[in-house]
Parts: C-alpha cells; structure tokens; sequence
C-alpha cells in the first residue's frame, strides 16, 4: 500500500509530536475516510497532531501515508492494508497495535459523521461491533505459538476486509471523485 515502513511512520509521528500512536493514527484516518470523501491531510493532521502544522509542513511519511491510504481504499484490488509492525514484531505488540488500530478506526468513523447506526446495513452494524470487540484483543497463552499466529493473521484480514465493505458502503454516497474506484493497469 505506501512506500512508507511502520517504522518510518512511527518516527515521523514521534518527530511531530503525534499525540496516537502509529496504528491508532492510521486506523483512525482509514476510519475518516471511510465516511468523508472530504476528509483531507490537514484534517488528519489536526486530529492526530497537538498542535496546527500546515498541511505544506507536513513530514513526508505522514503525507505518503495519507495518500496511499486514499489511494488503497478506492482501489478495487483489495491494495488497502493496516499499517501494523511486521512480522519480526513480538505477537504480544502486535496484538496490541492491531487494537489500537481498530480503536483509531472507530475513533475515525466517529470524527467523519458517521451515519445514524439504523442507516447502516447489518452488516456494516455488525463490523462495527467486531472492531469494538478487537479492541480488547489479546494472546491466548493456552495456545501454541503457531496458533496465535494464524489467529492473528486470520483477524488482521478481517480487519482488512471488514474496513474495505465498509468504505464501499458508508462512502457511497459522498464519494470524492478522487476516490472512485479505479481498476489498476498491470
């Protein structure tokens, strides 16, 4: 999805001061954008950053994220992906960041307006609730490592998908044109 590495974005967020870390921060722009076509940079940045820094002053990182993710969600071959620590990362840290993302998520939905929960399919309603639930997630010591492995992974693309139905169906109707899905040349 972006050029920018986990932890490239972590460092960007820590230099500018960045009140979320960088899951919450991601998950809470994806989360934006899934209910505002308008949501632009200095709109993140105003969230995520304790104090105004002009959209020109931006650190790059947080600029490419910003664009790959409105990039990734409006693309129809699935490129959107959580900005999470990789693999080489204890399970127990990203367990906990893959909460924090989800948290950042709904926090999103919330600061882009999202709809009366009635408005909603079921399905998006029960998304919504999952996320919640992920929020608290944790590892199951009882299992084996390669267990807590395929759970987590399993979850992650849940995560991934869930987000994805949701921008299709909370967006519908605020589309930005810039956000149209586009079928990618290969």
């Amino acid at each position: 999805m972006s050029a920018v590495t986990y932890e490239q974005f972590e460092r960007a967020l820590h230099d500018a001061r960045a009140l979320p870390d960088g899951p919450e921060a991601h998950g809470t722009l994806a989360g934006a954008l899934c209910v505002s076509a308008s949501y632009r940079l200095n709109d993140w940045l105003i969230e995520i950053l304790p104090e105004k820094l002009p959209e020109a002053a931006a650190p790059d990182a947080l600029r490419d994220v910003y664009q790959a993710t409105r990039q990734a969600l409006g693309s129809v071959d699935a490129g959107f992906a959580l900005l999470l620590p990789d693999d080489e990362s204890a399970l127990h840290d990203r367990t906990a960041a893959l909460g924090l993302w989800c948290q950042g998520f709904l926090y999103g939905l919330g600061s882009g307006a999202i709809p009366d929960p009635g408005s909603v399919s079921s399905q998006a309603n029960e998304i919504m609730q999952d996320f919640s639930q992920i929020t608290q997630v944790g590892v199951d010591e009882s299992e084996d490592a390669e267990t807590n492995e395929a759970a987590f992974a399993e979850v992650v693309e849940f995560v991934r998908v869930g987000v994805q139905l949701l921008f299709i169906e909370l967006a519908t109707e605020r589309r930005d044109p810039q956000l149209e899905p586009q079928a990618t040349m290969h």
